[in-house]
């Protein structure tokens, strides 16, 4: 999936697709300058023009947005194909029309570094006796409909997993976490050369191979259960084209790395291989784990279901029908003879290929070094209509509007090159960039707005979902019915979620510290339970599959088109930026008070370990970002506000994201330094680099650890603090 997905999963940015809108929060149409002062004498003290915005939303046109999802997942378009190519062309068209393309677009090209399945050995599981083979799996999915055929449909692989035919006793490890595999060995089982058939959820996928390697795994089979995105239901009749629910021969298909950025040029951009070059092999620790293979769940239902031993934990237990059993071998009676292995066959071949990275700019008229970033990456798995053309095809409706209104005279923004790779752009993006809006699955379903964000973005999310009318409420009011929290400054608000880091903006925010958010439609957690939309990364994601299940009428993504051009014009627009840097206090003191309960704070404690320090930081944040919302206030009451004064807090709030960034931190993960943010493997709810000091000095008795991270804390929140005050 992008930049950090590529392939679909987290790998180069060479794959995204970004219109960067560059911040001209000053702009207005061109023209109507007075003598003798420079235009922006005139023009600064303006601000966001409510009617620009209207007339943006009320131009956003379902039916476009739906020809233009056929027209992007006509045909499979996985990176460096011949489908991926075209998209490119397209794009290009769009975005240098003369009459709805934008300022000037472009592309870029990358030497990437990828893994295909290799089309003359197909990669297998296969369970034998002796040698002689019993089973194996299909090499991809039955077909169902007319436009999920097609002859580059890539065959379900493990993108990443290294070549390897390890063979052994097969044990089910429920989601492939570190505590599942511990779970087993708990019950007296012998992980070592077994190869372990694991559902999807719960862990990422590579680290269900990576958990698996150190107790001992050989191999790890990954399936999706009925149960974690079917609702159970498991039958062919009862599943696409019949429903929108998976079917049996449905496979998920993925990137197996640990890492998000280009394995071979961590932290630098893909640029030496372009043209094609030596391969060198990554490092184990970045290909990290037991070979993988990625499965349907009717395979799963012929191995885990007939599996010996004891019975599986209740939460373990799925929904193919049976009580599932964890091994190692397989039962009595059952479907195999209980003398069988299980084999996975592993035949992927690495490869470094050209792609290209597709950019579109509308230039500022007062700021132009303040940028806005938009994107979402291009590639797909297979047809990939939900992930990611159903982004794109939005995408595409934002850029017609705007350029249509550009070559009306309507100058409110510029645009600058998104998906930049920040590697290649560490400097420029570090510097200069405002936010970044990322649009990867624009709608999951059609029941409410989910949106994912750094705490500043959540009251520019609020006021573009207020304005944004659905069939019965508005965007905003329908999404606190569905997914709401009560706030101690606001009451009852609609839940903004956290960002992880398996989509476009991982590298945004994890790596240069700029506001993110994420923004789609999805589902009423009220009516299902599946853990994403069923036809996610499968063959059956194809434009019938959007058309009839998941957004008939396409009413969900002109909501999202419209809420997602709203909240880039206020960020371009407004006279001072609409992020609220004292929504970061509710942040923190939540992650404080998780280290204030129970066991936590005892055994901190029983070490002399203080969370005074922190406490007075956080508390000193929270002071000074009140202070500087007043000064905000006063800024606005003024007739003709200092333009230098409104610069200043402008950058103050930029930079608010940046101040919580520190490279030494997390020495071990690349690409990692935000540290609120910050991917843990603990399951303490507090800030990531003490949960997971925390947890491990528990095992180890190191509590320095737990010391160091407190520090770095402490350190992070008392910079934050001071990028807010007052200039003396």
């Amino acid at each position: 999936m992008s930049w950090l997905k590529i392939l679909g999963a987290v790998i180069v940015g060479a794959l995204l697709l970004t219109v960067g809108i560059l911040l001209g929060h000053f702009a207005i149409p061109k023209g109507g300058n007075g003598r003798g002062a420079p235009s922006w004498v005139q023009t600064v003290g303006r601000d966001l023009n409510e009617s620009l915005l209207q007339s943006f939303m009320d131009q956003v046109d379902s039916g476009k947005i739906r020809e233009n999802l056929k027209a992007l997942a006509s045909q499979p378009h996985m990176a460096t194909t011949k489908g991926d190519e075209e998209l490119v062309k397209l794009l290009l068209s769009r975005w240098q029309d003369p009459q709805i393309g934008l300022d000037s677009a472009s592309e870029d090209v990358y030497g990437v570094f990828l893994s295909f399945p290799d089309p003359q050995r197909p990669n297998s599981v296969a369970v034998g006796v002796c040698g002689s083979q019993i089973f194996s799996t299909r090499r991809s999915e039955k077909n169902v409909t007319a436009d999920q055929a097609h002859a580059d449909v890539v065959q379900p692989y493990a993108a990443y997993a290294p070549p390897g035919n390890p063979r052994g006793r097969l044990v089910y490890a429920n989601q492939g976490k570190r505590s599942d595999y511990l779970e087993l060995v708990n019950m007296g089982i012998n992980l070592n050369g077994t190869v372990a058939i694991t559902r999807y959820g719960g862990a990422g996928r590579a680290n269900k191979a990576v958990n698996g390697a150190e107790f001992g795994v050989a191999g790890v089979v990954v399936y999706t259960d009925p149960a974690d995105i079917n609702d159970g239901r498991a039958f062919e009749e009862e599943t696409y084209p019949n429903s929108w629910y998976l079917p049996p021969s449905g496979v998920e298909r993925g990137s197996y790395s640990v890492y998000f950025g280009d394995l071979l040029t961590p932290y630098y951009p893909a640029k030496g291989n372009i043209g094609g070059a030596p391969i060198p092999t990554p490092s184990k620790e970045v290909w990290g784990g037991a070979e993988t293979l990625t499965t349907p769940y009717i395979s799963g239902s012929m191995s885990s279901s007939n599996l010996s031993g004891p019975v599986a934990p209740a939460s373990w237990q799925g929904s193919l029908g049976c009580s599932y059993h964890v091994g190692p071998g397989f039962r009595t009676g059952g479907l195999f003879p209980n003398t069988s292995d299980v084999q996975v066959n592993v035949h992927n071949q690495r490869v470094i290929k050209n792609s290209s990275n597709v950019m579109g700019f509308i230039r500022g008229s007062e700021e132009p070094d303040r940028y806005v970033l938009y994107g979402n990456h291009r590639d797909s798995w297979v047809h990939g209509a939900i992930d990611p053309s159903s982004g794109t095809a939005v995408m595409l409706e934002i850029t017609r509007v705007l350029g249509k209104m550009l070559k009306e005279g309507m100058r409110v923004w510029g645009v600058h090159r998104g998906a930049t790779i920040p590697s290649e752009f560490y400097s420029k993006l570090r510097e200069r960039s405002v936010a970044y809006i990322n649009v990867d699955i624009s709608v999951f379903a059609n029941a409410t707005l989910r949106a994912q964000g750094t705490p500043p973005a959540q009251s520019v999310i609020f006021a573009a979902a207020k304005q944004v009318p659905g069939s019965s409420m508005s965007v905003y009011d329908n999404w606190r019915n569905h997914f709401s929290r009560i706030s101690p400054s606001y009451g009852v608000i609609p839940n903004l979620g956290s960002l992880g880091a398996g989509s476009d903006y991982a590298s945004f925010i994890h790596y240069l510290g700029i506001t993110s958010m994420d923004i789609a439609y999805t589902y009423d957690r009220n009516k299902t339970s599946a853990r994403i939309y069923p036809a996610y990364h499968t063959a059956f994601d194809t434009f019938d599959y959007a058309d009839r299940f998941i957004d008939p009428g396409f009413t969900s993504h002109q909501a999202v088109a419209r809420t997602v051009g709203n909240v880039l014009l206020r960020l371009a627009d407004s006279l001072i930026l609409p992020l609220n840097v004292s929504d970061y206090g509710e942040k923190l003191d939540e992650l404080y008070s998780a280290a204030t309960q129970g066991d936590f704070l005892a055994n901190l404690n029983a070490n002399n370990l203080s969370l005074g320090p922190l406490k007075a930081a956080i508390g000193q944040f929270k002071s000074v970002a009140a202070d500087f919302n007043q000064r905000i206030m006063k800024l606005k009451e003024e007739e003709s506000p200092s333009p230098l004064q409104i610069r200043m807090v402008n950058d103050q709030i930029m930079l608010l994201e940046r101040a919580f960034l520190n490279p030494q931190a997390f020495p071990n993960q690349y690409y990692y330094s935000h540290v609120i943010w910050a991917s843990k493997s603990s399951d303490q709810a507090t800030f990531p680099g003490l949960a997971d000091a925390y947890t491990s000095a528990l095992e180890t008795g190191d509590w320095d650890q737990v010391r160091k991270h407190l520090t770095i804390v402490v350190q992070a929140v008392e910079s934050a603090a001071s990028t807010l005050e007052a200039m003396a």
